[in-house]
Protein backbone atom coordinates (compact mmCIF):
# COMPACT_ATOMS: atom_id res chain seq x y z
CA UNK A 1 0.00 0.00 0.00
CA UNK A 2 1.51 3.38 -1.01
CA UNK A 3 2.91 5.44 1.82
CA UNK A 4 3.65 2.57 4.21
CA UNK A 5 7.36 2.15 4.86
CA UNK A 6 7.48 0.12 8.09
CA UNK A 7 6.83 -3.59 8.49
CA UNK A 8 7.24 -6.27 11.13
CA UNK A 9 7.64 -10.01 10.70
CA UNK A 10 7.32 -12.43 13.60
CA UNK A 11 4.08 -12.18 15.55
CA UNK A 12 4.92 -13.89 18.81
CA UNK A 13 3.92 -11.85 21.85
CA UNK A 14 6.84 -9.39 21.66
CA UNK A 15 6.29 -8.85 17.94
CA UNK A 16 2.56 -8.39 18.39
CA UNK A 17 2.98 -5.84 21.15
CA UNK A 18 5.60 -3.85 19.27
CA UNK A 19 3.35 -3.77 16.19
CA UNK A 20 0.44 -2.56 18.33
CA UNK A 21 2.70 0.08 19.90
CA UNK A 22 3.69 1.37 16.46
CA UNK A 23 0.08 1.44 15.23
CA UNK A 24 -1.21 3.10 18.39
CA UNK A 25 1.23 5.96 17.82
CA UNK A 26 -0.17 6.65 14.37
CA UNK A 27 2.41 4.94 12.18
CA UNK A 28 0.97 2.65 9.49
CA UNK A 29 2.54 -0.82 9.63
CA UNK A 30 2.40 -4.03 7.60
CA UNK A 31 2.64 -7.24 9.63
CA UNK A 32 3.58 -10.76 8.58
CA UNK A 33 4.08 -14.12 10.22
CA UNK A 34 5.40 -17.43 8.94
CA UNK A 35 1.96 -18.93 9.61
CA UNK A 36 -0.74 -16.75 7.96
CA UNK A 37 -3.34 -17.89 10.52
CA UNK A 38 -1.52 -16.03 13.26
CA UNK A 39 -1.53 -12.86 11.18
CA UNK A 40 -5.29 -13.15 10.72
CA UNK A 41 -5.83 -13.79 14.44
CA UNK A 42 -3.71 -10.78 15.28
CA UNK A 43 -5.62 -8.48 12.95
CA UNK A 44 -8.97 -9.72 14.25
CA UNK A 45 -7.90 -9.02 17.82
CA UNK A 46 -6.06 -5.72 17.38
CA UNK A 47 -6.74 -4.40 13.88
CA UNK A 48 -8.83 -1.57 15.27
CA UNK A 49 -5.88 -0.09 17.23
CA UNK A 50 -4.36 1.67 14.24
CA UNK A 51 -3.37 1.40 10.60
CA UNK A 52 -2.45 -2.32 10.59
CA UNK A 53 -2.20 -4.24 7.30
CA UNK A 54 -1.64 -8.00 7.15
CA UNK A 55 0.37 -9.94 4.58
CA UNK A 56 0.07 -13.67 4.05
CA UNK A 57 3.44 -14.30 2.39
CA UNK A 58 6.86 -12.68 1.98
CA UNK A 59 6.25 -11.35 -1.52
CA UNK A 60 3.01 -9.58 -0.61
CA UNK A 61 4.61 -8.38 2.66
CA UNK A 62 7.44 -6.65 0.81
CA UNK A 63 5.11 -5.52 -1.96
CA UNK A 64 2.90 -3.68 0.55
CA UNK A 65 5.84 -1.52 1.62
CA UNK A 66 7.14 1.51 -0.21
CA UNK A 67 10.94 2.11 -0.44
CA UNK A 68 12.86 2.85 1.61
CA UNK A 69 11.40 -0.11 3.45
CA UNK A 70 12.22 -0.71 7.12
CA UNK A 71 11.43 -4.19 8.42
CA UNK A 72 11.67 -5.24 12.04
CA UNK A 73 12.43 -8.95 12.45
CA UNK A 74 11.06 -10.41 15.69
CA UNK A 75 11.97 -14.11 15.59
CA UNK A 76 14.15 -16.31 17.77
CA UNK A 77 17.84 -15.42 17.76
CA UNK A 78 20.29 -17.62 15.88
CA UNK A 79 19.68 -19.49 12.62
CA UNK A 80 16.01 -18.33 12.39
CA UNK A 81 17.26 -14.76 11.89
CA UNK A 82 19.48 -15.82 9.00
CA UNK A 83 16.60 -17.81 7.53
CA UNK A 84 14.26 -14.81 7.58
CA UNK A 85 16.94 -12.54 6.14
CA UNK A 86 17.44 -15.05 3.33
CA UNK A 87 13.72 -14.98 2.59
CA UNK A 88 13.45 -11.20 2.61
CA UNK A 89 16.54 -9.99 0.78
CA UNK A 90 15.63 -11.20 -2.74
CA UNK A 91 12.63 -8.86 -2.61
CA UNK A 92 14.46 -5.80 -1.21
CA UNK A 93 16.06 -2.80 -2.92
CA UNK A 94 19.24 -0.92 -2.14
CA UNK A 95 18.68 1.45 0.76
CA UNK A 96 16.06 -0.75 2.44
CA UNK A 97 16.55 -1.46 6.14
CA UNK A 98 16.44 -4.73 8.07
CA UNK A 99 16.24 -4.57 11.86
CA UNK A 100 16.92 -7.52 14.16
CA UNK A 101 15.00 -6.84 17.39
CA UNK A 102 15.92 -10.06 19.17
CA UNK A 103 18.67 -11.03 21.59
CA UNK A 104 21.21 -11.86 18.90
CA UNK A 105 24.89 -12.40 19.61
CA UNK A 106 26.68 -9.21 18.63
CA UNK A 107 29.23 -10.97 16.41
CA UNK A 108 26.36 -12.46 14.39
CA UNK A 109 25.01 -8.95 13.99
CA UNK A 110 28.35 -7.69 12.68
CA UNK A 111 28.53 -10.60 10.23
CA UNK A 112 25.03 -9.93 8.92
CA UNK A 113 25.62 -6.20 8.62
CA UNK A 114 28.73 -6.74 6.49
CA UNK A 115 27.08 -9.37 4.30
CA UNK A 116 24.02 -7.24 3.59
CA UNK A 117 26.10 -4.16 2.87
CA UNK A 118 27.40 -5.82 -0.31
CA UNK A 119 23.84 -5.62 -1.69
CA UNK A 120 23.29 -2.11 -0.39
CA UNK A 121 20.85 -3.22 2.31
CA UNK A 122 21.15 -1.37 5.60
CA UNK A 123 21.08 -3.29 8.89
CA UNK A 124 20.39 -2.52 12.52
CA UNK A 125 21.05 -4.89 15.40
CA UNK A 126 18.63 -3.52 17.97
CA UNK A 127 18.37 -4.52 21.60
CA UNK A 128 14.83 -4.12 22.94
CA UNK A 129 14.21 -4.44 26.68
CA UNK A 130 11.06 -4.31 28.71
CA UNK A 131 9.40 -7.64 28.12
CA UNK A 132 5.86 -7.95 26.83
CA UNK A 133 4.51 -4.92 28.72
CA UNK A 134 7.44 -2.74 27.70
CA UNK A 135 6.99 -3.70 24.06
CA UNK A 136 3.39 -2.50 24.20
CA UNK A 137 3.69 0.57 26.40
CA UNK A 138 7.26 1.72 25.74
CA UNK A 139 10.50 -0.28 25.81
CA UNK A 140 14.13 0.74 26.04
CA UNK A 141 15.55 0.53 22.52
CA UNK A 142 19.27 0.11 21.75
CA UNK A 143 19.91 0.32 17.97
CA UNK A 144 23.39 -0.31 16.59
CA UNK A 145 24.80 -0.75 13.11
CA UNK A 146 24.15 1.51 10.14
CA UNK A 147 23.75 5.14 11.20
CA UNK A 148 21.88 5.85 7.97
CA UNK A 149 19.45 3.06 8.82
CA UNK A 150 18.86 4.51 12.26
CA UNK A 151 18.01 7.92 10.81
CA UNK A 152 15.27 6.26 8.73
CA UNK A 153 13.58 4.55 11.70
CA UNK A 154 14.43 7.07 14.43
CA UNK A 155 11.06 8.89 14.24
CA UNK A 156 9.26 5.60 14.97
CA UNK A 157 11.70 4.23 17.55
CA UNK A 158 11.95 7.43 19.57
CA UNK A 159 8.17 7.73 19.61
CA UNK A 160 7.33 4.17 20.70
CA UNK A 161 10.13 3.98 23.29
CA UNK A 162 9.53 4.68 26.97
CA UNK A 163 9.73 8.38 27.82
CA UNK A 164 11.47 9.68 30.96
CA UNK A 165 11.53 13.40 31.78
CA UNK A 166 10.44 14.10 28.22
CA UNK A 167 13.32 12.14 26.64
CA UNK A 168 12.94 8.86 24.74
CA UNK A 169 14.65 5.74 26.07
CA UNK A 170 16.24 5.21 22.69
CA UNK A 171 19.47 6.45 21.16
CA UNK A 172 21.86 5.36 18.45
CA UNK A 173 24.44 3.20 20.25
CA UNK A 174 27.21 2.80 17.69
CA UNK A 175 28.53 0.93 14.68
CA UNK A 176 28.55 -2.80 14.03
CA UNK A 177 27.17 -4.96 16.79
CA UNK A 178 27.21 -2.18 19.39
CA UNK A 179 23.45 -2.20 19.96
CA UNK A 180 23.25 -5.91 20.63
CA UNK A 181 26.43 -5.77 22.72
CA UNK A 182 24.94 -3.12 25.00
CA UNK A 183 21.73 -5.17 25.26
CA UNK A 184 23.83 -8.23 26.13
CA UNK A 185 25.54 -6.38 28.98
CA UNK A 186 22.17 -5.01 30.06
CA UNK A 187 21.05 -8.62 30.43
CA UNK A 188 24.24 -9.51 32.27
CA UNK A 189 23.57 -6.74 34.78
CA UNK A 190 20.01 -8.05 34.99
CA UNK A 191 21.37 -11.49 35.94
CA UNK A 192 23.42 -9.93 38.73
CA UNK A 193 20.57 -7.73 39.90
CA UNK A 194 18.17 -10.66 40.11
CA UNK A 195 20.71 -12.89 41.89
CA UNK A 196 21.49 -10.17 44.44
CA UNK A 197 17.78 -9.75 45.16
CA UNK A 198 17.42 -13.54 45.48
CA UNK A 199 20.28 -13.64 47.99
CA UNK A 200 18.69 -10.82 50.00
CA UNK A 201 15.43 -12.82 49.97
CA UNK A 202 17.28 -15.93 51.19
CA UNK A 203 18.78 -13.98 54.08
CA UNK A 204 15.52 -12.29 55.02
CA UNK A 205 13.61 -15.57 54.93
CA UNK A 206 16.11 -18.07 56.33
CA UNK A 207 18.33 -15.92 58.55
CA UNK A 208 15.85 -13.33 59.81
CA UNK A 209 12.73 -15.51 59.52
CA UNK A 210 10.41 -13.11 57.72
CA UNK A 211 7.09 -14.44 56.44
CA UNK A 212 6.00 -13.83 52.86
CA UNK A 213 3.86 -10.94 54.07
CA UNK A 214 6.89 -9.56 55.88
CA UNK A 215 9.03 -10.00 52.76
CA UNK A 216 6.45 -8.18 50.63
CA UNK A 217 6.31 -5.32 53.11
CA UNK A 218 10.11 -5.09 53.31
CA UNK A 219 10.59 -4.97 49.55
CA UNK A 220 7.76 -2.46 49.20
CA UNK A 221 9.47 -0.21 51.74
CA UNK A 222 12.81 -0.62 50.00
CA UNK A 223 11.17 0.40 46.74
CA UNK A 224 10.28 3.76 48.29
CA UNK A 225 13.96 4.63 48.78
CA UNK A 226 17.24 4.39 46.91
CA UNK A 227 16.50 0.80 45.83
CA UNK A 228 13.47 2.01 43.83
CA UNK A 229 13.46 -0.15 40.69
CA UNK A 230 11.28 -2.37 38.55
CA UNK A 231 12.83 -5.57 39.91
CA UNK A 232 12.33 -4.57 43.56
CA UNK A 233 8.75 -3.54 42.76
CA UNK A 234 7.82 -6.86 41.16
CA UNK A 235 9.57 -8.77 43.94
CA UNK A 236 7.19 -7.26 46.47
CA UNK A 237 4.29 -8.22 44.20
CA UNK A 238 5.54 -11.82 43.90
CA UNK A 239 5.59 -12.34 47.67
CA UNK A 240 1.91 -11.29 47.89
CA UNK A 241 0.70 -13.57 45.10
CA UNK A 242 -1.16 -16.77 46.00
CA UNK A 243 -1.98 -19.78 43.85
CA UNK A 244 -5.76 -19.59 43.23
CA UNK A 245 -5.99 -23.38 43.18
CA UNK A 246 -4.25 -24.10 46.50
CA UNK A 247 -4.33 -20.80 48.35
CA UNK A 248 -0.58 -21.17 49.02
CA UNK A 249 1.95 -18.48 48.21
CA UNK A 250 2.96 -19.20 44.63
CA UNK A 251 6.67 -18.43 45.07
CA UNK A 252 6.96 -21.27 47.59
CA UNK A 253 5.65 -23.77 45.03
CA UNK A 254 8.09 -22.82 42.23
CA UNK A 255 10.99 -25.20 41.55
CA UNK A 256 14.31 -23.64 42.55
CA UNK A 257 16.03 -24.03 39.17
CA UNK A 258 16.73 -20.77 37.35
CA UNK A 259 16.80 -21.03 33.56
CA UNK A 260 18.67 -18.76 31.16
CA UNK A 261 18.79 -17.88 27.48
CA UNK A 262 22.55 -17.32 27.24
CA UNK A 263 23.04 -13.55 27.30
CA UNK A 264 24.49 -13.61 30.81
CA UNK A 265 26.97 -16.28 29.76
CA UNK A 266 27.89 -14.26 26.66
CA UNK A 267 28.53 -11.25 28.88
CA UNK A 268 30.93 -13.20 31.07
CA UNK A 269 32.68 -14.81 28.11
CA UNK A 270 33.21 -11.43 26.45
CA UNK A 271 34.48 -9.95 29.71
CA UNK A 272 37.07 -12.74 29.94
CA UNK A 273 38.23 -11.93 26.41
CA UNK A 274 38.48 -8.23 27.29
CA UNK A 275 40.17 -8.84 30.65
CA UNK A 276 37.41 -7.05 32.58
CA UNK A 277 36.50 -8.56 35.99
CA UNK A 278 32.69 -8.66 35.94
CA UNK A 279 32.64 -10.87 39.03
CA UNK A 280 29.10 -10.14 40.24
CA UNK A 281 27.63 -10.91 36.81
CA UNK A 282 29.68 -14.08 36.41
CA UNK A 283 28.78 -15.37 39.88
CA UNK A 284 25.13 -14.79 39.02
CA UNK A 285 25.57 -16.95 35.91
CA UNK A 286 27.30 -19.66 37.95
CA UNK A 287 24.52 -19.48 40.55
CA UNK A 288 22.01 -20.39 37.86
CA UNK A 289 24.22 -23.30 36.82
CA UNK A 290 24.34 -24.46 40.43
CA UNK A 291 20.58 -24.14 40.80
CA UNK A 292 20.18 -26.51 37.85
CA UNK A 293 21.91 -29.30 39.84
CA UNK A 294 18.71 -29.94 41.78
CA UNK A 295 19.07 -33.72 42.08
CA UNK A 296 22.64 -33.42 43.30
CA UNK A 297 21.70 -30.70 45.77
CA UNK A 298 18.92 -32.84 47.23
CA UNK A 299 21.43 -35.64 47.84
CA UNK A 300 24.11 -33.26 49.15
CA UNK A 301 21.64 -31.70 51.59
CA UNK A 302 21.40 -35.09 53.32
CA UNK A 303 25.11 -35.88 53.27
CA UNK A 304 27.17 -32.71 53.63
CA UNK A 305 27.51 -31.07 57.06
CA UNK A 306 27.18 -27.35 57.65
CA UNK A 307 25.86 -24.79 60.13
CA UNK A 308 22.17 -24.32 60.80
CA UNK A 309 20.26 -21.70 62.73
CA UNK A 310 19.00 -18.15 62.44
CA UNK A 311 20.23 -14.68 63.16
CA UNK A 312 20.06 -13.98 66.90
CA UNK A 313 20.63 -10.23 67.06
CA UNK A 314 18.42 -7.18 66.55
CA UNK A 315 16.43 -8.02 63.44
CA UNK A 316 15.51 -4.52 62.34
CA UNK A 317 19.14 -3.44 62.20
CA UNK A 318 20.13 -6.58 60.32
CA UNK A 319 17.35 -6.11 57.76
CA UNK A 320 18.70 -2.61 57.14
CA UNK A 321 22.20 -4.05 56.78
CA UNK A 322 20.88 -6.43 54.11
CA UNK A 323 19.39 -3.43 52.31
CA UNK A 324 22.77 -1.67 52.42
CA UNK A 325 24.57 -4.78 51.17
CA UNK A 326 22.09 -5.17 48.32
CA UNK A 327 22.39 -1.55 47.23
CA UNK A 328 26.19 -1.47 47.39
CA UNK A 329 26.44 -4.75 45.49
CA UNK A 330 24.05 -3.46 42.81
CA UNK A 331 26.33 -0.45 42.36
CA UNK A 332 29.29 -2.79 41.87
CA UNK A 333 27.39 -4.87 39.29
CA UNK A 334 26.47 -1.77 37.28
CA UNK A 335 30.03 -0.41 37.60
CA UNK A 336 31.38 -3.67 36.21
CA UNK A 337 28.87 -3.69 33.36
CA UNK A 338 29.67 -0.13 32.31
CA UNK A 339 33.40 -0.81 32.53
CA UNK A 340 32.91 -3.80 30.23
CA UNK A 341 30.89 -1.82 27.68
CA UNK A 342 33.49 0.94 27.54
CA UNK A 343 36.29 -1.62 27.15
CA UNK A 344 34.37 -3.29 24.32
CA UNK A 345 33.86 0.11 22.70
CA UNK A 346 37.61 0.65 22.63
CA UNK A 347 38.23 -2.89 21.37
CA UNK A 348 35.74 -2.65 18.49
CA UNK A 349 35.97 1.06 17.68
CA UNK A 350 32.46 1.87 18.88
CA UNK A 351 31.91 5.40 20.11
CA UNK A 352 29.88 4.43 23.18
CA UNK A 353 28.55 7.13 25.49
CA UNK A 354 27.98 5.75 28.99
CA UNK A 355 25.76 8.65 30.06
CA UNK A 356 23.42 8.12 27.10
CA UNK A 357 23.24 4.38 27.79
CA UNK A 358 22.33 5.05 31.43
CA UNK A 359 19.72 7.54 30.26
CA UNK A 360 17.88 5.10 27.98
CA UNK A 361 17.90 2.44 30.72
CA UNK A 362 15.93 4.72 33.07
CA UNK A 363 12.60 3.60 31.61
CA UNK A 364 11.09 0.67 29.78
CA UNK A 365 13.84 -1.86 30.43
CA UNK A 366 13.97 -4.60 33.07
CA UNK A 367 16.82 -3.01 35.05
CA UNK A 368 15.25 0.45 35.17
CA UNK A 369 15.98 2.00 38.53
CA UNK A 370 16.07 5.37 40.24
CA UNK A 371 19.84 5.35 40.66
CA UNK A 372 20.39 5.23 36.89
CA UNK A 373 19.83 8.98 37.08
CA UNK A 374 22.91 9.13 39.29
CA UNK A 375 24.87 6.97 36.85
CA UNK A 376 23.92 9.28 34.00
CA UNK A 377 24.95 12.31 36.05
CA UNK A 378 28.29 10.73 36.93
CA UNK A 379 29.23 10.05 33.30
CA UNK A 380 27.83 13.35 32.06
CA UNK A 381 29.98 15.16 34.65
CA UNK A 382 33.07 13.12 33.80
CA UNK A 383 32.73 11.45 30.35
CA UNK A 384 36.14 9.74 30.74
CA UNK A 385 35.25 8.24 34.12
CA UNK A 386 37.10 4.93 34.27
CA UNK A 387 34.96 3.25 36.91
CA UNK A 388 31.63 4.25 38.41
CA UNK A 389 32.94 3.60 41.92
CA UNK A 390 35.28 6.57 41.54
CA UNK A 391 32.42 9.07 41.12
CA UNK A 392 31.82 11.19 44.26
CA UNK A 393 28.20 10.08 44.76
CA UNK A 394 29.03 6.40 44.57
CA UNK A 395 32.16 6.76 46.71
CA UNK A 396 29.89 8.15 49.40
CA UNK A 397 27.36 5.35 48.97
CA UNK A 398 30.01 2.67 49.30
CA UNK A 399 31.43 4.34 52.38
CA UNK A 400 28.04 4.44 54.10
CA UNK A 401 27.24 0.83 53.21
CA UNK A 402 30.55 -0.63 54.39
CA UNK A 403 29.65 -1.66 57.91
CA UNK A 404 26.30 -3.26 57.10
CA UNK A 405 27.62 -4.89 53.93
CA UNK A 406 30.48 -6.60 55.76
CA UNK A 407 28.24 -7.62 58.61
CA UNK A 408 25.88 -9.37 56.20
CA UNK A 409 28.72 -11.27 54.52
CA UNK A 410 30.05 -12.45 57.90
CA UNK A 411 26.65 -13.50 59.22
CA UNK A 412 25.66 -15.31 56.02
CA UNK A 413 28.94 -17.23 56.09
CA UNK A 414 28.44 -18.12 59.75
CA UNK A 415 24.95 -19.46 59.00
CA UNK A 416 25.97 -21.30 55.84
CA UNK A 417 23.71 -19.26 53.54
CA UNK A 418 25.27 -18.95 50.05
CA UNK A 419 25.79 -15.39 48.85
CA UNK A 420 27.94 -15.70 45.72
CA UNK A 421 27.00 -12.36 44.16
CA UNK A 422 26.94 -10.30 47.37
CA UNK A 423 30.35 -11.62 48.41
CA UNK A 424 31.82 -11.33 44.91
CA UNK A 425 30.76 -7.69 44.78
CA UNK A 426 32.43 -6.92 48.11
CA UNK A 427 35.57 -8.83 47.15
CA UNK A 428 35.78 -6.86 43.90
CA UNK A 429 35.35 -3.62 45.82
CA UNK A 430 38.08 -4.53 48.29
CA UNK A 431 40.39 -5.65 45.49
CA UNK A 432 39.76 -2.50 43.46
CA UNK A 433 40.54 -0.22 46.40
CA UNK A 434 43.82 -2.02 47.26
CA UNK A 435 46.93 -0.25 46.02
CA UNK A 436 48.92 -3.49 46.30
CA UNK A 437 47.56 -6.99 45.72
CA UNK A 438 49.38 -10.34 46.23
CA UNK A 439 49.80 -10.74 42.46
CA UNK A 440 53.54 -10.13 42.95
CA UNK A 441 53.76 -13.63 44.45
CA UNK A 442 51.93 -15.09 41.45
CA UNK A 443 54.41 -13.42 39.11
CA UNK A 444 57.31 -14.82 41.15
CA UNK A 445 55.81 -18.31 40.95
CA UNK A 446 55.28 -18.01 37.19
CA UNK A 447 58.84 -16.87 36.71
CA UNK A 448 60.26 -19.67 38.87
CA UNK A 449 58.46 -22.56 37.19
CA UNK A 450 58.15 -21.18 33.67
CA UNK A 451 60.58 -18.27 33.23
CA UNK A 452 57.60 -16.04 32.41
CA UNK A 453 59.48 -12.91 33.65
CA UNK A 454 58.21 -10.05 35.81
CA UNK A 455 58.43 -6.28 36.20
CA UNK A 456 59.84 -4.52 39.26
CA UNK A 457 58.72 -1.61 41.40
CA UNK A 458 62.19 -0.17 41.78
CA UNK A 459 63.51 -0.24 38.21
CA UNK A 460 62.19 -0.28 34.65
CA UNK A 461 62.34 -3.31 32.39
CA UNK A 462 61.35 -6.95 32.22
CA UNK A 463 63.26 -9.41 34.37
CA UNK A 464 63.91 -13.10 34.93
CA UNK A 465 65.56 -14.28 38.12
CA UNK A 466 67.74 -17.43 38.39
CA UNK A 467 65.77 -18.99 41.22
CA UNK A 468 67.39 -21.77 43.23
CA UNK A 469 66.57 -25.26 41.88
CA UNK A 470 63.47 -26.81 43.45
CA UNK A 471 63.68 -30.11 45.20
CA UNK A 472 62.41 -33.17 43.36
Amino acid sequence: MPGIHFGLTGLAVMGQNLARNVARHGFPIVVHNRTPARTEEFLQAYGSEGHLIGASDVASFIGALQPPRAILIMVKAGPPIDEVIGQLTPHLDRGDVLIDGGNSFYMDTQRRLQALATDGILYLGTGISGGEEGALHGPSIMPGGSRAAYEIVAPIFTTIAAQVDGAPCCTYIGDGGAGHYVKMVHNGIEYADMQLIAEAYDLLKNAVGLSNDGLAQTFQEWNQGDLDSFLIQITAQIFRTKDPDTGDYLVDRILDQAEQKGTGKWTSQSALDLGVPVTAITEAVFARFLSALKDQRVQAARLLPGPIGRFQGEKGAFVNAIREALYASKVVAYAQGFEQMLAAGQEHGWDLHAGEIASIWRGGCIIRARFLNRIQEAFDHEPQLRNLLLAPYFREIMGRAQEGWRRVIIEATRLGIPIPALSAALTYYDGYRRERLPANLIQAQRDLFGAHTFERLDKAGVFHFPWAPTEA
